[in-house]
């Protein structure tokens, strides 16, 4: 058999059959073929012997210069040395082959000993977490959870929550406006808010209406505590007799059982919004902690105005009510103690999985 040792050379055996005439260039190419280290050498060393310079090449060449008798006998003798030649290629072509296989093996062994890597456990985002315990605080006191579209009318942005073109409140509520299919302004926008649900639904709905609409709202706005696109959830509660000190008892309430906490402070603060009167801003403070004693605005809300009342399909002489507004995020930032909005959307898991240990 051939050597095929890769540290070996291969002995002039390889030529054995050969003639005598060429049995001292069979094993010299064979000795060559054999030392070579890698595939380049070999391909030399394969050149040397058979390429179109090659030793036994020019053996050939010399064949037409023989006479006919001995001709055939030479050219018989240099087939057989260079089917030796050949076979010695392959060999070490195989035996190369052998050693990287084997280098390769080695390099990438794998340690079965090792324990295995586990699936990591998959968790909720902070921000889904915080709408999932709103929801859940607000449903136990018989609130609905309602959803709208993200592509809103103008008409139910704004003008249906009395605030009509060229009010002055629609510059607060600076947006992202959507061309119709045919190119031309259809009078669709990214919702500046969630109210525009509250007016879908008290439409499908008769009093009592209670419901949130919590989800994604879009303003042109952006920076620690601000962002393009940010979640509100909105409150409304439409009945016979619905007064502000409802609204003062279910907002304070929610605060005290989203935090946890009975220490903290609500107050309202007289403020203006078009589709409520009165109106108020919604402060709230905690006893201890960093944010010690700071009031930090959470919400908008007041009793809902006559004209919306109206574009509700109701009776404003008959129905009264309120609504709030507030900042998933806000709500986030204060109850996990988090600095900077943007973090939220960074998708960076290090700040996520805290939120899921």
């Amino acid at each position: 058999m051939p050597n095929t040792d890769s540290s070996q050379p291969s002995t002039p055996g390889n030529g054995a059959s050969a003639s005598a005439r060429f049995a001292p260039m069979v094993a010299q190419l064979s000795a060559e073929i054999a030392a070579a280290r890698n595939a380049p050498e070999l391909a030399n060393a394969k050149a040397r012997a058979l390429g179109k310079d090659g030793a036994l090449t020019a053996e050939m060449k010399k064949l037409g210069a023989l006479a006919p008798a001995e001709r055939s006998a030479v050219g018989r003798e240099l087939n057989e040395a260079k089917q030796a030649v050949e076979r010695a290629v392959r060999s070490r072509e195989a035996a190369l082959a052998r050693a990287e296989l084997d280098a390769r093996l080695a390099q990438e062994a794998i340690d079965v000993t090792l324990p295995g890597r586990g699936a990591g456990t998959g968790g909720l985002h902070p921000l889904t977490l915080t709408i999932e315990r709103i929801e859940a605080i607000f449903h136990s006191i018989g609130f609905d959870v309602a959803d709208g579209p993200e592509i809103e009318e103008d008409f139910f942005n704004f003008t249906a929550l009395n605030t009509p073109e060229n009010h002055p409140a629609r510059s607060m509520h600076d947006t992202f406006y959507v061309d119709a299919p045919d190119g031309k302004g259809g009078g669709l926008l990214l919702r500046t808010h969630t109210s525009p649900v509250q007016v879908r639904y008290a439409r499908r709905h008769q009093p009592p209406i209670k419901v949130i609409a919590p989800g994604k709202t879009y303003r042109v706005d952006s920076d620690a505590t601000h962002s393009p696109m940010f979640h509100q959830f909105e409150g409304l509660w439409i009945d016979e007799d619905v007064s502000f000190a409802d609204l003062k008892s279910v907002y304070a309430d929610f605060l005290r059982r989203f935090f946890e906490r009975d220490d903290l402070d609500v107050r309202f603060r007289p403020s203006y919004f078009p589709f409520t009167e009165p109106s108020a801003e919604i402060d709230m403070r905690f006893a201890d902690g960093p944010l010690a004693g700071r009031w930090l605005e959470v919400s908008g809300s007041g009793q809902v105005h006559p004209n919306v009342v109206r574009n509700f399909g109701l009776d404003p002489e008959r129905y009264i009510g309120f609504a709030f507004g507030s900042g998933i995020e806000r709500l986030a930032m204060l109850r996990y103690g988090v600095g900077d909005l943007r973090m939220f959307y960074e998708n960076d898991l290090r700040f996520l999985q805290q939120f899921n240990r």
